[in-house]
Order: C-alpha cells, then sequence, then structure tokens
C-alpha cells in the first residue's frame, strides 16, 4: 500500500472523545511521501459532507466532487489534524487533491496553526 500526500480516503476515526470527527469520514493526507513511506503514522486532515457545514470559514476548505473524484462536496476542516496508523487505510483511495486545491489546505493549515 502506497499512501501519497493528496490522497483522500475514508477510514474509521472511532474512537473518539468530545468534539472530535467521528465514524467512517474522508481524511485528505497531508504529510509528505517521505514519511508516508515509512512505518509511522500518516497526517491528515478530516473532512465532512459539504451540506453539514452551510458556512465557510478560513479554517475550512470546501471542495467539490468534480475536484476531489469523491462522490460529494467534502469541506476539509484544517483545524481537525491527526495522525493515523497505517492499518487504518483502505487499500485504495477514494480521491485526490493537487495543485491550487491542495495549497488552499496548506494554506488553511498555516492558518490554524499560526505558521
Amino acid at each position: 500500500m502506497s499512501v501519497q500526500r493528496g490522497d483522500i480516503y475514508f477510514v474509521n476515526l472511532n474512537p473518539v472523545q468530545g468534539r472530535e470527527q467521528a465514524g467512517q469520514r474522508p481524511v485528505l493526507v497531508l504529510s509528505i511521501d517521505a514519511i508516508n513511506r515509512l512505518p509511522l503514522v500518516v497526517t491528515v486532515i478530516v473532512g465532512t459532507k459539504g451540506e453539514n457545514l452551510p458556512r465557510d470559514y478560513s479554517t475550512n476548505v470546501r471542495i467539490s466532487g468534480a475536484e476531489s473524484g469523491l462522490p460529494m462536496e467534502t469541506v476539509f476542516l484544517c483545524f481537525q489534524i491527526r495522525s493515523l496508523d497505517v492499518s487504518r487505510f483502505p487499500a485504495t483511495p477514494a480521491g485526490q487533491v493537487a495543485g491550487t486545491v491542495l495549497e488552499q489546505v496548506e494554506d488553511a493549515v498555516r492558518y490554524c496553526l499560526g505558521l
């Protein structure tokens, strides 16, 4: 299995606590490929269905299904950064983003972390 930066997977995020996103969710791989190839963890941004968030915030990036390859519009919550064991990931990604879309995510993550 080869997880790559910009890939989107549906993973089960349970167990969770408090206000963490739970259940089967789309996650966007943010960690660099050099790290993704190691037997460590993969850093991701958690997503939710676009219909769940009618307003846009500077901490989120809304991505259409056409841009991601997913069957629906997805909002990636760039303040919901998680590191996941590679065993949570299915064999193939459900979608992918690159270019300016990935740059928007990077900008939102920098904003959320004050970088």
